[in-house]
C-alpha cells in the first residue's frame, strides 16, 4: 500500500500594532509563504472592533492550521493583562487567545509582541535582548532561543519621572524631533547595555529605522517581517516556556 505523504502545518501569524495590525502565513521553517498583509487598527481599538479588523485581514487566508499573536502589551496564558497603547481598560482580563481560538476555528496562542518577534530573529545562542521601537517600547529576553518571563520594561520610570514609553515611544519622537530622539535613544541604548549585559541586543519596529548613530557590533536592525516568523517557533517544542501550553498532536 502506498504510503501517504503527511502535510506539514501552517501558521497564521498575527501581529497586533498601536498603528497597524499585520498578518501573514508561514511554514513549520518560519519561512513566509507569502507577503504580510495589513489592515489600520481601529479606533477606538477595544477587543470588538480589532477582532472584527482580524477576521477582515484575514479573510482571504486559507490552509493553516495554527494561530500566533503578538499583542501590545503584558499576556499572561493568552489573557491580556495591560495594553497601554491600545487602552488596557478595554482589555483587562480579557482572554483573546480563546475568543480568536472561536472566532478562527483553529487552536491559537497569544504572547506579548516583542516576545513573539525576539522568537523570530534571535541566533539562540547566549542572553539575546529584543526592543522595538513603535508606539511604544517593547523588550524582550531570550537565553539559548528560551524566552524569560516577561518584563514590561516600557512602564519602569527612565528619565525625570519618564517611563521608556514616555522617553523614546512615538509621541516623543513627534514632540521632541527627530534629532533629540536620537540622542534620548543613544542614552537609553547605554542604560540597557550596562543593566542587561546581553551578548546581541535586536532592534525592530517601525521607528528603528530612524536612528542615526553608529550601533556597537553586537546590535543588529530588523525587520517587522523577520519578527513575524516567530509565529512558527510559538508552537515548536524546542521553543516552549510557561506562557506555552502542551504542543498539539500535528506537532507531536
Amino acid at each position: 500500500m502506498k504510503k501517504t505523504k503527511s502535510t506539514s502545518p501552517k501558521f497564521l501569524s498575527i501581529d497586533i500594532g498601536g498603528s497597524h495590525i499585520k498578518a501573514t502565513i508561514l511554514n513549520d521553517k518560519g519561512s513566509l509563504l507569502m507577503d504580510y498583509e495589513k489592515i489600520e487598527t481601529p479606533m477606538p481599538a477595544n477587543p470588538a472592533n480589532v477582532i472584527i479588523a482580524i477576521k477582515k485581514l484575514v479573510k482571504p487566508f486559507t490552509g493553516y492550521n495554527m494561530v500566533s499573536v503578538g499583542f501590545p502589551g503584558y499576556v499572561k496564558h493568552g489573557v491580556i493583562k495591560t495594553a497601554p497603547n491600545l487602552g488596557s481598560d478595554f482589555w483587562k482580563d480579557f482572554d483573546l487567545s480563546k475568543k480568536l481560538e472561536t472566532e478562527l476555528g483553529k487552536p491559537t496562542r497569544v504572547v506579548n509582541d516583542a516576545d513573539m518577534q525576539g522568537l523570530g530573529v534571535v541566533s539562540g545562542k547566549g542572553l539575546e535582548m529584543v526592543i522595538t521601537l513603535g508606539t511604544g517600547f517593547g523588550t524582550a529576553l531570550l537565553v539559548d532561543g528560551q524566552l524569560m518571563p516577561h518584563l514590561e520594561l516600557a512602564h519602569h520610570p527612565f528619565a525625570k519621572g519618564k517611563t521608556y514609553d514616555d522617553y523614546v515611544g512615538e509621541r516623543a519622537l513627534e514632540k521632541e524631533g527627530l534629532q533629540k530622539w536620537n540622542r534620548r535613544m543613544i542614552k537609553v541604548l547605554k542604560v540597557l547595555k550596562t543593566v542587561i549585559n546581553y551578548d546581541t541586543l535586536y532592534i525592530g519596529g517601525g521607528n528603528s529605522d530612524k536612528l542615526k548613530f553608529k550601533l556597537d557590533k553586537n546590535i543588529k536592525l530588523v525587520t517587522n517581517q523577520d519578527g513575524i516568523k516567530g509565529g512558527t517557533r510559538l508552537w515548536l517544542k524546542d521553543e516552549r516556556h510557561d506562557l506555552i501550553t502542551s504542543v498539539p498532536p500535528i506537532l507531536a
